[in-house]
């Protein structure tokens, strides 16, 4: 028998449980390996059944003994060894399988069908389904797992808004400890979002922070705002005067004494040695050691009075520097001033375009209204996705939709349907329930009042054969007829229009997972 190319194991999926089977599963659908519902069965030389996947396991290392003949103690070589190269896909199997009667095994899914419908159409995609997260591994629903990746998985990656740097969600708080971008708030002057790359730059700017005089150092012991160290500078020359003058006495009237015996004598900054046993040579030039005291002091003298110039030119550039520092603090005000007022122009830009955006929705809903409205009372509504539409509806999650308006003339009524997918009131469950709305018009005012039209409601066959048909006259006393004081009127029609089970199987009304329902108002005396 020729060799037949069988699917990778990467390719092809494991077998199909048995609780996804709406009847018992027979024993010749079943996989020998896995016990489970065929997949793609592949069918021995020996007779027996197998899922693709499972006989590519049993036969990726070699050929191997089958042991449902040793079980059934049938066992013959060379038929009863499992090889690819002898095996063949049971087609015809696979057909009888693809058409059983399937379900959803998720809880809280309806969905019915065959194992081809639940192969090709619903299996990996239900909505209902559990599935890992793939960060955290949490099972969540299938239906949820985009909200669940955005907003609540705890290993999520997120950008930090303000230095765009990603970091792990458990990070957050961490990262915004040592963001540079982070937004601080200065206590002294309650300015918000400064970046903290900046924040010290501002404490030191900033004109309601307080900090020593600069002149703290030779005895100021005023603390002032960085915006007032001029104005305190200006006012307090004199008394910053007379602080040098006294630190400058105090450095004069450090006079060195005459070294003793055995001390350090300090001359014209050399420090010498004087021994104990030089006592005579010390007395005997005494005279000597008094003029170079002498000399000394006036080498003292001369050093103050420069220190002296030099603080007077220290003092003038302190001044050229605050009022170069006032100027640029007036500067910056003023571009502050800029900014917030720029600020406020694009406050004022973003609501214009706010108020933009909400005329173009509006607009834009009225186009679509336009679209697939009437103005001859009859109207056929299109309602695609019907399988998913009627699971929201069984769930409570959508139990009712209501079509585009329609209308009897230009200026005439203005109408629209409204369906329920699992039935409402006496036929909740078990029937599609259609209703007629009268909505509020723009030519209200000119109709004749309460609306008395007969009305005819349709389920139309895709066949042209059989449609389904209710009509009904409306009670003139009814305030589903008067004239709308809201948006619309409160909805009169069939409860029990359609059975549901018409709808089932290959029903001639669902075609494509589409139905059409047809709306005709009767214009006769208008």
């Amino acid at each position: 028998m020729a060799r037949i190319s069988l699917p990778s194991l990467d390719s092809s999926l494991p077998r199909i449980p048995q609780s996804v089977l709406a009847v018992s599963v027979e024993a010749k659908y079943q996989c020998q390996q896995c016990h489970q519902v065929l997949r793609k069965p592949v069918q021995a030389q020996c007779g027996h059944r197998f899922c693709v996947h499972c006989f590519k396991l049993l036969t990726s290392s070699g050929p191997k003994p089958c042991e449902a003949c040793r079980q059934e103690e049938i066992y013959e070589e060379p038929q009863s060894i499992l090889n690819s190269n002898e095996a063949f896909p049971d087609n015809a199997a696979g057909r009888e399988i693809a058409s059983l009667p399937a379900k959803c095994i998720s809880e809280g899914c309806s969905w019915t069908g065959c194992i081809k419908e639940y192969e090709a159409q619903h299996e990996g995609k239900c909505d209902y389904e559990r599935v890992p997260c793939e960060t955290c591994q949490v099972l969540i629903l299938r239906s949820e797992k985009e909200r669940h990746n955005e907003r609540e998985c705890e290993a999520r990656t997120l950008n930090c808004k303000y230095c765009k740097v990603s970091f792990n969600f458990k990070e957050i708080k961490a990262h915004d400890e040592i963001c540079q971008k982070f937004p601080m708030q200065c206590k002294d002057c309650g300015k918000k979002k400064i970046p903290r790359e900046k924040f010290l730059d501002h404490s030191r700017s900033c004109a309601k922070s307080k900090t020593a005089c600069p002149f703290s150092e030779v005895g100021c012991k005023v603390v002032i705002d960085n915006g007032k160290h001029s104005d305190h500078e200006q006012t307090s020359v004199m008394e910053h005067l007379r602080l040098i003058l006294a630190t400058m006495s105090l450095v004069r009237l450090q006079r060195p004494e005459a070294p003793g015996l055995g001390e350090w004598q300090e001359d014209s900054g050399l420090g010498l040695y004087r021994a104990p046993e030089d006592g005579a040579t010390a007395i005997a030039a005494t005279d000597g050691g008094g003029a170079a005291a002498s000399g000394q002091t006036f080498g003292l003298d001369h050093k103050v009075r420069a220190l002296e110039n030099i603080v007077c030119v220290l003092n003038r550039e302190v001044e050229r520097s605050s009022l170069t520092l006032e100027a640029f603090s007036r500067q910056h005000r003023l571009d502050q001033d800029k900014i917030e007022n720029l600020g406020d122009k694009v406050r004022q830009l973003e609501r214009t375009l706010t108020m933009r955006d909400l005329q173009l929705a509006e607009t834009d809903q009225t186009l679509r209204e336009l679209q697939f409205c009437t103005f001859d009372g009859v109207f056929v509504w299109k309602i695609a996705d019907f399988s998913r539409r009627r699971q929201d509806a069984v769930a409570g999650r959508t139990p009712a939709m209501f079509s585009p308006a329609f209308y009897s003339s230009k200026y005439g009524y203005k109408m629209c349907l409204r369906l329920y997918l699992n039935g409402d009131g006496t036929g909740r469950g078990t029937h599609l329930s259609l209703f007629f709305v009268v909505m509020r018009g723009k030519c209200d005012a000119l109709l004749k009042w309460p609306f008395s039209q007969k009305v005819t409601l349709m389920l139309l066959d895709q066949n042209n054969r059989e449609h389904i048909i209710d009509a009904f006259r409306p009670d003139v006393i009814s305030t589903s007829f008067l004239r709308p004081n809201r948006e619309m009127n409160i909805a009169s029609g069939c409860p029990l229009f359609c059975p549901l089970a018409k709808l089932a199987g290959k029903s001639s009304y669902l075609r494509d997972d589409t139905i059409f329902i047809k709306a005709i108002v009767d214009l006769t005396g208008l």
